[in-house]
């Protein structure tokens, strides 16, 4: 299967924070995230696990009760289920991958 990425659409989640599902499969999705300095994502949870790399910026991810400041190169790993949020410092590009696929990120 194959994914341009001028086919996918932007996805206004919060103010500042801006989803593009990239592309997916049976067991995995793959998103792109545009986050703005200052924006911030409350703590949630969700079944899925998940593995983000930032490209560029700098972001303050919550993970549970540890939290820590993240740059371009850096990574992270959230298990399922895991209360997690993040105080964007920077604008910030960040690519997420979800497995299983998140449902609600599936565009028709």
């Amino acid at each position: 299967m194959f994914f341009k990425g001028d086919q996918s659409k932007h996805v206004e989640m919060a103010s500042g924070v801006v989803r593009r599902t990239l592309g997916h499969g049976e067991e995995m999705l793959l998103a792109e995230f545009t986050l703005s300095g200052g924006a911030e994502v409350p703590s949630h949870s969700h079944p899925h696990a998940q593995v983000g790399y930032v490209v560029r910026g700098r972001m303050q991810l919550t993970i549970g009760d540890e939290t820590d400041t993240f740059g371009p190169g850096d990574s992270y790993y959230i298990i399922g289920g895991a209360p997690h949020g993040a105080v964007v410092l920077e604008d910030a590009l960040v690519v997420d991958v979800f497995c299983p696929p998140r449902e609600d990120y599936l565009e028709s």
